[in-house]
């Protein structure tokens, strides 16, 4: 196979250098990351320092982090009333999500111990939703196998997982995206997927060249 041609770090550097990118498309996706990731401190500051106008309203910022602060804790209750106080329309319309809102407090009553209480919550909120789709049928008859292990670590993995932390933080991401949805935000951090494409063109590149990579890291050239 032909050798590969090497760009060298210092011809590397001069060629990023000359790439034209004005310091306002940088400040956007830094406030972008900021208001994605409810930074709402750091937000103002930022906004006020670099003269740009929040994409978002402030004060919906922190609301999404009370919100997802709610969930994290299993506080379902009042994570929903926070839901409806921002925009009662985001649950109205999202039957799925409404659905694993009250999947999620049928978990918290679990983990609890509150098995009477589950029960009567499972056979009036949830079953009737159940009967109307086979995708939330499943997920209730996965919740309520918790019932049937005295403990978690006993339960297979696709069942002990719902008492995991990790199914707060997703159910939580999945109110979060719908509440950046419904401000015409993006959902995900612009600055991620700038750097997955820029792993997508290093991949590509290294096939036609030998060049500097990226240390996504320190910001450095290896």
């Amino acid at each position: 196979q032909p050798t590969k041609p090497l760009i060298r770090k210092e011809e590397w550097e001069r060629r990023l250098h000359d790439v034209s990118n004005e310091n306002v498309n940088l400040n956007r996706l830094i406030m972008d990351y900021l208001v994605i990731e409810g930074y709402k401190s750091a937000a103002e500051e930022f906004s006020q320092e670099a003269n740009l106008a929040p994409p978002v309203d402030f004060e919906s910022i922190e609301s999404r982090m009370d919100i997802r602060e709610a969930l994290q804790r299993g506080d379902v209750e009042e994570a929903i009333t926070r839901v409806n106080d921002l925009n009662p329309e985001i649950l109205d319309t999202n039957p799925g999500l409404y659905f694993k809102l009250q999947q999620q407090k049928l978990i918290e009553l679990i983990r609890q111990g509150r098995i009477a209480e589950a029960l009567q919550f499972a056979q009036e909120e949830l079953a009737p939703r159940g009967e109307e789709s086979p995708e939330f049928l499943a997920e209730l008859e996965r919740t309520m196998a918790l019932l049937a292990f005295e403990s978690a670590p006993n339960a297979p993995s696709g069942i002990s997982e719902l008492l995991s932390p990790g199914q707060r933080m997703r159910t939580a991401g999945d109110v979060n995206a719908a509440i950046l949805e419904s401000l015409s935000q993006g959902k995900e951090v612009k600055l991620v997927g700038l750097l997955k494409l820029l792993c997508w063109g290093e991949m590509m590149l290294e096939e036609k060249a030998e060049f500097p990579k990226l240390n996504v890291l320190d910001g450095t050239f290896v």
